[in-house]
């Protein structure tokens, strides 16, 4: 054969290739399954993990009698840097996912969560983050497994877990966890250093309302976000201060649990003109607005 025939002889057949490659149908790739929900935990002792739930296979018909056979997964990524996945297997309550000598137990129940290793705990008081919300400066993520929530919030706020509300008198406290507010904030401002929201709890009230955190103020009804809520304010003024608290009751909960604003500001008018600047209300409302808005609460 020649080198001249030969090399003609290649060209045909890489033609070929090429026109095969280009007409015969090309399958995809398979891309691995999205996970149907995703969450991130923060624990007890600084601990956290990550989530990534994941939607099994249809399960067979379960014989008469027989709970369904779960067939969903979770990918778990923990703060000491393991990761696994563990299958989802039959819990009366709540999502329960082992490995196969079940040496690895996660199990979750609506915001809260918690891992056993080897039959103990290692893991506890896990609850629910949320991510931070889009365009928002709420860096600050904040769990509390004592009082059943999180929350996030701007940085520079103040936490303050031995926060109890007095205005009530003696022997009628609220405990809650107060969030203070950072001092440049009220710099050079009318607005008290002294502003906060707070995370409040009435144990054992049957009716979840604004009103019990409120002294003689009427409550009504709010939907933000999908939430309900029962929403009170008050108002009070002394020796050229003004205060402004409203109150955001989560109905059904118990304890009862309430989101509380409290803003104090000096009478502006009392500042010689030009020594402070007016406080922007509506945007410290707004911030307050925004974190409330991120609160998780347990089961």
């Amino acid at each position: 054969m020649t080198t001249a025939r030969t090399n003609v002889i290649w060209v045909l057949a890489a033609a070929a290739a090429v026109a095969v490659a280009v007409l015969w149908p090309r399958v995809p790739a398979a891309q691995p399954p999205a996970p149907i929900a995703t969450a991130a935990y923060r624990c007890d002792g600084g601990k956290s993990l990550t989530a990534a739930y994941y939607k099994g296979a249809p399960a067979p018909t379960p014989a008469p009698g027989e709970p369904p056979v779960p067939t969903g997964s979770v990918a778990l990524m923990l703060s000491d840097g393991r990761a696994m996945t563990l299958s989802q297997t039959i819990s009366a309550d709540g999502g329960r996912y082992a490995n196969t000598d079940e040496s690895f137990v996660f199990w979750s129940r609506g915001n809260g969560a918690f891992v056993q290793e080897h039959g103990q705990k290692t893991m506890t008081g896990c609850i629910r983050v949320v991510p931070e919300p889009a365009g928002q400066d709420l860096a600050q993520a904040y769990a509390n497994s004592a009082g059943g929530f999180s929350l996030r919030l701007p940085s520079g706020y103040a936490v303050d877990e031995a926060y109890r509300f007095q205005e009530f008198g003696p022997g009628k406290d609220i405990p809650g966890i107060k969030f203070t507010i950072p001092p440049a904030t009220a710099a050079g401002t009318n607005l008290g250093a002294d502003s906060y929201l707070s995370v409040e709890e009435i144990p054992y009230a049957p009716d979840c309302s604004a009103a019990l955190f409120l002294d003689h103020v009427a409550a009504h009804a709010v939907t933000d976000g999908g939430t309900e809520y029962s929403v009170a304010s008050s108002t009070g003024a002394g020796a050229g201060n003004r205060y402004f608290e409203t109150v955001y009751a989560i109905p059904g909960t118990n304890p009862c649990i309430a989101v509380r604003y409290f803003i104090h500001y000096g009478v502006f008018e009392n500042w010689p003109p030009g020594a402070v600047r007016r406080f922007d209300e509506q945007g410290i409302l707004d911030q307050f607005d925004a974190i409330r808005r991120t609160l998780t609460v347990s089961p």
